[in-house]
């Protein structure tokens, strides 16, 4: 009967606890205390990308149109043809590895090798993103605010099918509940893999960490470069907050097949990063940091899909065992629910959202396919195709 006790109180920790951290924060306020007069950091943004450079175009056209001007562009063009390449500019510097590097951090390695002058700050994109002309004068104030790690808000620049609407609708509730939450609430944000700034040295030490060492030789089969640095960070006491109106727009998957490639690799990162997680979980405890505790406990969280699909096998179970804590779970499972479209609410998403609601078990069943593609990551966790080219003034003008 423990066992049954301890899963079933574990669940509930689990669907409850998000609420419960939402809840806290509507009493929170952010508080930036920003130095004046301004300090105009310097950036280099490194965009890696890898067998397309084409579609980086509007992303380096943005970074062109930034109101903050103390920036340089890396453009680290991994295995991609860039004959037809015809944006010049003193400021973009457009590297081609002689050999292909098939790694997104051997590409950031590559573009920090090149720098043309020590960078205050390096910020990292995907070639299918595009900057809010403020995006870098917004990062600029919280790094005048005396932060060092600094994650931007990623948000859809397409909402055309479905998929991309699903996709939209999880990037918007890891948004509030695993970034904007923890932040407000004193702990660090989850990081997305692009759109975020960390102040050089200490994106430099955390290349040269044994973790990214290691997995520099394992492929496809490394634990995603975005979970090694936030790791690193807050193992290092250091507080990744988030700056909601730093603004970050990119493509979301638009068919079923990217769907499973995309979350196949994601699933695959949570399982192998739990050892990391709760090494924070038990070092947060134990030596009383609540920026480790608190993070380690929104990052140990199970895959929505997965914690729900697991939570009702589960009431099951459960009523047969005891009405009572079949009862519980139920509850537990609805005010998971429910704080799906609250932390939706809050976060004022976009009518299209709304609307494609109704496909979440279609989207759901698409991420159960994708556990069995985790068995082999080398085969069956193909680069996603990138195919959407917008500008950011047709964004801009769209919102």
């Amino acid at each position: 009967m423990f066992l049954f006790y301890a899963i079933t109180f574990t669940l509930i920790l689990f669907l409850v606890f998000p609420f419960l951290m939402v809840f806290l924060s509507l009493f929170c306020r952010e508080r930036l205390k920003v130095r004046r007069p301004l300090q105009e950091y310097d950036f280099g943004n490194i965009i890696t990308a890898y067998r397309n450079a084409e579609i980086a175009k509007p992303l380096v056209q943005s970074l062109l149109k930034q109101t903050h001007k103390n920036h340089l562009i890396y453009l680290i063009a991994d295995n991609c043809d860039i004959e037809n390449w015809d944006i010049y500019d003193d400021r973009l510097m457009v590297l081609r590895p002689e050999e292909p590097l098939n790694l997104k951090v051997k590409s950031i390695i590559h573009g920090m090798d090149h720098y043309r002058r020590p960078h205050d700050f390096t910020v990292i994109y995907d070639a299918d993103n595009l900057a809010h002309p403020e995006f870098l004068k917004t990062v600029n104030e919280y790094a005048n605010s005396g932060y060092t790690s600094i994650q931007g808000q990623r948000t859809a620049k397409n909402l055309d099918t479905t998929f991309a609407a699903m996709d939209s609708l999880g990037e918007f509730y890891k948004n509030y509940i695993e970034r904007y939450v923890p932040y407000l609430l004193g702990s660090s944000s989850v990081i997305s893999g692009s759109g975020m700034a960390v102040e050089t040295a200490l994106y430099r030490g955390y290349l040269t960490s044994p973790e990214i060492e290691t997995g520099k030789h394992l492929g496809k089969k490394m634990l995603q470069e975005d979970k090694i640095l936030q790791n690193y960070l807050v193992y290092q006491k250091e507080k990744i907050v988030y700056a909601k109106n730093a603004l970050i727009y990119d493509e979301k998957v638009t068919t079923g097949d990217a769907v499973e490639t995309q979350r196949g690799r994601w699933l695959y990162s949570y399982f192998q990063n739990l050892p990391n997680t709760l090494g924070l979980l038990f070092r947060g405890f134990f030596l009383l940091n609540w920026n480790q505790l608190l993070f380690g406990l929104m990052t140990i969280i199970p895959p929505m899909f997965i914690l729900l699909g697991i939570s009702l096998l589960w009431m099951g179970v459960s009523a047969l065992v005891s009405w009572k804590m079949g009862l519980a779970m139920f509850l537990a499972i609805g005010v998971f629910g429910l704080n799906i479209f609250l932390s939706l609410y809050l976060s004022r998403v976009p009518k299209q959202i709304w609307m494609a609601i109704g496909a979440l078990p279609q989207f759901a069943a698409r991420q159960f396919t994708a556990l069995f593609k985790m068995r082999n990551p080398h085969q069956n966790f193909k680069h996603s195709e990138h195919t959407v080219q917008v500008s950011i003034d047709e964004i801009l003008k769209a919102k």
